[in-house]
């Protein structure tokens, strides 16, 4: 009898053409690719734009001049003033060496903070010591700190050391987050295995060659965004740099924009030009490296 079913099957043609269809079918979806709906693309469209309307914004105004900018309506397309204005917010504000300083503290505070909290956020995540729990809140409990509560006595401990209106004033006090140290040490204590550590012990590899060579490779797509994130916000910070440096000795770009707004009838298209040069060269930077961000960031998600 089992037989008998057995060669009915075999001999039944639509059965393995069903089987077939079948997989094939499931093959066909699991390897076609999700497309979005029209209201999918709709509300991207829309987020772009109300993304790209302030710079576009920035540029309309940059490229008019005041009067225009006070009339009504305001302008909604570019004129003609686009190069005389940033070329007067150029010499007018030291851009020139604002632009040069703002690169070097900002390039210099990213690389210090995401090498610093890379180390601590790994022997807050893997080492055992005493007192670590206590160490971490209390590195934690600094991020509550209003910064403004801090200017005072920051600054007198930098006018004691002769640093005033020099850029090692702003780049010292910013060398390490707390927010850095916590978002490296959530990111290695699931990212990185304790067994690859041990294993590099019994090795005998030492604890700067177990940073090196484990440590940095894994921790890679977080210390991409950090140091995303702090070249950005050392680039824009403008309270601590405005109290420490000058408009006329060496200022940071958003110090150096102060000096655009000067006079009873500040030039808001000049403002604007200014601000526009200040934002140009974050924009050529994610250019340049924004497929190798989004890509240590991607690779972070897929590990993790």
């Amino acid at each position: 009898m089992s037989a008998t079913v057995s060669s009915r099957q075999t001999l039944d043609p639509a059965a393995p053409a069903h089987t077939t269809r079948r997989g094939g079918m499931s093959r066909s979806r699991a390897g076609r690719q999700l497309h979005g709906g029209k209201i999918t693309y709709a509300v991207l469209i829309l987020f772009t734009i109300g993304s790209l309307f302030p710079l576009v914004w920035t540029a309309i105004a940059a490229s008019r001049t005041n009067t225009r900018l006070a009339q009504t309506p305001p302008p909604l397309w570019f004129g003609s003033n686009l190069f005389n204005n940033l070329d007067k917010a150029w010499n007018g504000a030291n851009m020139g060496t604002a632009l040069l300083n703002t690169t070097v503290v900002a390039g210099t505070v990213a690389a210090s903070t995401v090498l610093f909290s890379t180390i601590a956020g790994f022997a807050f995540a893997k080492l055992r010591f005493r007192f670590k729990n206590i160490l971490l809140m209390l590195t934690i409990g600094t991020m509550m700190v209003p910064p403004q509560l801090s200017v005072v006595p920051l600054y007198m401990m930098v006018a004691k050391l002769e640093w005033t209106d020099q850029l090692q004033a702003v780049i010292v006090p910013t060398l390490v987050s707390a927010f850095g140290v916590f978002f490296m040490r959530q990111y290695l204590s699931q990212a990185l295995p304790t067994e690859l550590i041990e294993a590099a012990r019994m090795d005998g590899a030492s604890s700067l060659r177990i940073i090196w060579h484990v440590v940095f490779p894994a921790a890679r797509p977080a210390m991409a965004v950090l140091g995303m994130l702090t070249f950005v916000q050392s680039w824009n910070d403008f309270f601590w740099p405005f109290i420490a440096l000058t408009q006329n000795g060496n200022p940071t770009m958003q110090v150096a924009l102060t000096g655009l707004s000067r006079g009873y009838t500040p030039d808001q298209s000049l403002i604007m030009a200014g601000a526009l040069l200040g934002t140009l060269p974050l924009l050529l930077a994610f250019v340049l490296f924004g497929k190798q961000i989004v890509g240590g960031i991607m690779q972070g998600a897929v590990k993790g």
